[in-house]
C-alpha cells in the first residue's frame, strides 16, 4: 500500500467523519481500488457506505442507472457518463458524498481523441450539481489507475 496514499484516504477519514458525511464510489478504470484504498483506514464503515465497480457498460446501466443512450452517443469515457455515475452512485446509497471515474488506462484502447491515459472524474454532494473534470495521466497502466485514485481522493478532500 502506497503511504502517501493511505495518508490521504486517512484525512479524507478524518474530514468526513468530522463532518458527519458518508462516501460512496464508482469505478470503472480504478476497478475499485478507491474503495480499497478508503477501507484499509480502520474505523472508515463510519464514513463510508459502498463502492461500485462498474467496469462494463452493461454494470454502468444496470447498477448505476446510467443511460445506454449516452454511452452510445458519448462513450464510456466522457463527461456525460460520470455525470451519471455519480449521481447513480447518489441514488442507489446511503452516502451524502460520491465520486466516479472511467477511463482509458492502457496499454491498449486510446484513440487520437482519447488517448490512453484519459480520465473522467465527478464528484457530487447530496442536493448539489455533479463537478466533472477531465485529466490525462502518463505512465503505464498502473500508474494511470493509481494517479486517477490519487486524484480522486485528493478532490474529495476539496469537497
Amino acid at each position: 500500500m502506497n503511504q502517501d496514499l493511505f495518508k490521504l484516504a486517512e484525512q479524507l477519514g478524518q474530514v468526513l467523519n468530522h463532518k458527519g458525511d458518508v462516501l460512496v464510489t464508482a469505478e470503472s478504470c480504478t476497478g475499485g481500488w478507491i474503495a480499497e484504498l478508503v477501507t484499509e483506514v480502520a474505523g472508515s464503515s463510519a464514513w463510508f457506505d459502498r463502492g461500485f465497480v462498474t467496469y462494463s457498460n452493461s454494470a454502468k446501466i444496470e447498477m448505476l442507472g446510467v443511460n445506454p443512450d449516452t454511452l452510445r452517443q458519448y462513450g464510456a469515457v466522457s463527461e456525460q457518463t460520470v455525470v451519471e455515475m455519480v449521481r447513480g452512485a447518489l441514488t442507489h446509497s446511503h452516502a451524502s458524498l460520491a465520486v466516479a471515474v472511467s477511463g482509458i488506462a492502457g496499454p491498449e484502447g486510446g484513440t487520437p481523441a482519447h488517448p490512453v491515459g484519459t480520465v473522467w472524474l465527478a464528484w457530487q454532494r447530496k442536493h448539489q450539481e455533479a463537478v466533472a473534470i477531465k485529466k490525462y495521466f502518463v505512465g503505464d497502466r498502473h500508474q494511470i489507475r493509481g494517479q486517477t485514485v490519487q486524484c480522486a481522493v485528493e478532490e474529495c478532500l476539496r469537497r
